[in-house]
């Protein structure tokens, strides 16, 4: 991840909680397939802290799945939510919840959103001065 989509998945997390692992290895790439990353995956109902690692057994676990750019919500954010939650059902998970995180809305890209269940959480490059 970037510097600025860290600290917003970063933030989105400290106040949910769980197991955070970011750059998750939703698949391995290869000579015929690419490697598919999840910039954070949190694990609900574990202890609050960052994994050390990019992979781990999540099923029957309740997760979270988080997209992170840090322009405006656009096409491929979008897919990036959407197409990760197919990539993340393949490893059984309870419950899967999709959001996309970005620097700025944009109104009919939101509203698609949330005819496809992803939430869209904007954190404006404002919140970082706050943070600091």
């Amino acid at each position: 991840m970037s510097k600025h989509e860290t600290w917003r998945t970063r933030k989105y997390w400290s106040q949910i909680g769980g197991l955070l692992i970011e750059e998750f290895v939703a698949v391995e790439g290869n000579r015929f397939q690419g490697k598919r990353l999840i910039d954070g995956l949190i694990i609900l109902n574990e202890e609050t802290r960052i994994f050390k690692g990019n992979t781990f057994d999540i099923k029957n676990k309740d997760v979270i799945i988080l997209q992170t750019k840090a322009n405006r919500l656009g096409m491929y954010l979008l897919g990036q939510a959407y197409f990760s939650k197919l990539l993340i059902q393949r490893f059984q998970p309870n419950s899967i919840k999709s959001v996309a995180i970005c620097g700025k809305n944009d109104k009919i890209m939101k509203e698609l959103a949330i005819e496809h269940n992803i939430e869209v959480v904007v954190i404006p490059d404002a919140d970082l001065i706050s943070l600091i």
